[in-house]
């Protein structure tokens, strides 16, 4: 007999394929695991292609391509093909190096919906810094240019950190050079390696508040000049007082299928101390419905105190499981980000390190298979 868990879980609306985790940037804080170096051979091009089938099988529509960098992956338009017969709505996540005129071509003939390209920096000299790399900067913002001129919209994300977040004027206004139609200010989120590299990333609470502020004059800046660029502004979990509905509850809309195969809740999941199973040994729709680790956290019959009598638990669903083990040990404990966590002191001690320190850009760990391969080896 399946449980109220399995039983009330709907369709995974959103699939999340990460195609590998190689990359040729060295972000300090990409959101795949430390130990990626230890995760096995990727899926090759036709076990992808069952992967998407049995996705849009189970309802899954939006499929979203990244990685590491997806455009490392010489079948990517092949893959976009097939998931443009299965009728998915196409998103491809790149940092836009490796990207060309012919390669964007082909990926609009192939029937891509959508391309959302990243920037580290206003300037080269940060950028090239934070991706480590010198050429990076330079060719997203030819890529930019150039994916608008193919038809799409130009859509940025710029993830701010406290060594760019003090320049979000100028990155707001090469946005607005660039001619972007939306641009994402996502400020740093705590998992993987900018977990790793929090203490030379988290900004302090000014700093947050100044860049919202900014965000905001630009939103009115715009509206004045009858200009359409959309200006999403993410606040960090560490400046909230409730924690946010992680991927709009576990095992509920959104799934991941990692470069190897491994099935997960969210794109960082594999931060926690679980087994998640594989497309290699079960259906997408097994896993979706009864494997142990979708429906370990569904619903509310896992919740702690204070979680289990709170009544904005259906809201937030107890927040994220990552940031709660991450923080405290235990996944199922709340998320320290509330303010109702008996261990939301941990979150406060955090953002009081980052009001009186400053650790210098070159001082972070890059994201690397050389740094990954120390990690996991001990």
């Amino acid at each position: 007999m399946r449980t109220h868990a399995e039983l009330s879980a709907g369709a995974p609306l959103w699939l999340l394929a990460e195609l590998t985790y190689r990359c040729p940037l060295q972000c300090p804080y990409c959101s795949n695991p430390v130990d990626y170096a230890r995760h096995g051979e990727e899926l090759s091009t036709e076990q992808w292609r069952g992967v998407l089938r049995e996705a849009r099988a189970l309802g899954a529509a939006q499929l979203g391509f990244s990685g590491g960098e997806p455009l490392v992956r010489q079948d990517l338009e092949a893959l976009v093909s097939e998931a443009r017969e299965l009728g998915f709505y196409t998103n491809l996540i790149t940092s836009g190096v490796g990207l060309n005129e012919a390669r964007i071509a082909a990926l609009r003939d192939a029937g891509l919906d959508h391309i959302q390209i990243s920037l580290q920096a206003a300037d080269e000299e940060v950028s090239a810094a934070v991706a480590g790399s010198a050429k990076a900067h330079g060719r997203k913002l030819a890529m930019a240019r150039a994916v608008k001129a193919a038809g799409y919209p130009m859509v940025l994300n710029v993830v701010l950190h406290r060594h760019n977040i003090d320049d979000v004027d100028r990155l707001i206004a090469l946005c607005d050079e660039l001619g972007a139609d939306a641009v994402e200010l996502a400020t740093c989120q705590y998992y993987g390696w900018a977990r790793l590299n929090r203490d030379g990333l988290l900004p302090s609470r000014e700093q947050v508040a100044r860049a919202e502020a900014v965000t905001q004059a630009w939103r009115e800046r715009l509206a004045a000049r009858g200009r359409e660029m959309r200006l999403l502004f993410v606040v960090p979990d560490y400046y909230a007082e409730r924690p946010k509905a992680c991927m709009g509850g576990w095992g509920a809309i959104f799934m991941t299928v990692a470069p190897d195969g491994a099935v997960l809740p969210c794109h960082s999941a594999r931060e926690l101390p679980m087994t998640f199973p594989n497309v290699r040994d079960a259906s997408l729709e097994a896993i979706w419905h009864r494997s142990e680790a979708f429906n370990r956290f569904r619903g509310d019959g896992w919740m702690k105190a204070p979680c289990r009598s709170c009544d904005e638990r259906h809201q937030d669903y107890g927040g994220c499981r990552c940031q709660a083990y991450l923080l405290t040990g235990d996944p199922a404990a709340a998320d320290p980000v509330c303010s109702k966590s008996p261990e939301h002191r941990r979150i406060e001690e955090a953002c009081a390190e980052a009001a009186h320190r400053s650790p210098p850009l070159e001082h972070l760990t890059a994201r690397n298979s050389a740094n990954s391969r120390l990690i996991w080896r001990g």
